[in-house]
């Protein structure tokens, strides 16, 4: 059994079929049926039920499959491994953070880190949390920061710092330069402009609205942070983001409020019993070393 073998398994596995395989593989169908059915006859099962329009996996292939995908990522893993270079002159790392991270926290990371270790290479995503998640389990990441829980078993999470979520709003809103402490009926009475009800964020503030018995006047929902950010900079919107983002840089201002402010815990994730880069290494303690964000 060959390496080659398990790519073209795991490629007719996730097209659905041999010809789209195929196609992707850049081989002739003839070629990848052949190494299937080579695959089929060391193992002495069918892998493939070929009898509907779609090809589907047996329930022996399922679970060969899963285990032919675990054996790729380890073993693209221990390549890396061998490339790693531990002086960190040179190196890649690839991070991605969910999107409100990116609004506040990419830039000083990204400064400080080139700053230390100038021939690393950076490939950052801005990734939802399910995507992390499946990044991290198939070893297309090697680390990222997002909210704890996460709900596979194979994500290690390492506690980095608390984030606290403030009603903040722009040079237009009419309590720009207000020093008022606002009580829960102020805040009812107030616009706002939030995340899409698909966010993490948008979970946290919509619980804290029902915990202090806000009934929220949502005038305007965005699927993008930076789209949000513009919005309420340029209208007398209020919003609900991290403290951190509310900067005189970015023309936002956060209330002042009677309720304890939200907070949640923000973590670095990273694949389980996996090879660790001395790159993931480095940017772990940097993170780890910084304390929590601070506006």
């Amino acid at each position: 059994m060959l390496l080659r073998h398990l790519r073209y398994l795991l490629a007719v596995a996730d097209h659905g079929g041999f010809t789209r395989a195929a196609e992707a593989l850049h081989v002739s169908q003839p070629t990848l049926s052949q190494q299937i059915r080579q695959l089929e006859e060391t193992l002495g099962v069918n892998l493939f039920d070929r009898t509907s329009r779609t090809v589907k996996p047996t329930d022996a292939g399922v679970a060969y499959i899963e285990c032919a995908r675990r054996v790729l990522v380890e073993l693209e893993a221990g390549k890396r491994a061998l490339h790693d270079v531990k002086d960190l002159s040179r190196g890649t790392l690839r991070l991605a953070m969910t999107p409100t991270f990116m609004a506040y926290l990419v830039g000083p990371l990204v400064r400080d880190f080139a700053a230390r270790y100038p021939g690393i290479h950076l490939q950052i995503f801005e990734l939802s949390m399910d995507d992390i998640e499946a990044g991290l389990a198939d070893d297309s990441l090697d680390i990222a920061i997002a909210f704890t829980p996460v709900r596979s078993p194979d994500i290690e999470c390492i506690p980095a710092f608390t984030e606290t979520l403030g009603i903040m709003v722009g040079r237009e809103h009419p309590l720009y330069d207000s020093r008022s402490v606002l009580a829960p009926e102020d805040i009812a009475s107030l616009d706002f402009a939030l995340l899409a009800p698909d966010f993490i964020t948008r979970l946290s503030v919509d619980e804290y609205f029902r915990q202090h018995g806000i009934m929220p006047q949502v005038r305007i929902e965005v699927n993008s942070v930076s789209t949000l950010l513009e919005v309420v900079r340029h209208s007398p919107m209020a919003t609900m983001l991290p403290e951190a983002i509310a900067t005189e840089d970015r023309a936002l201002r956060r209330l002042r409020v009677e309720s304890d402010a939200p907070q949640r815990g923000a973590a670095l994730l990273r694949r389980r019993n996996n090879y660790h880069s001395a790159a993931a290494v480095a940017f772990v303690e940097l993170v780890l070393g910084m304390g929590s964000p601070s506006p």
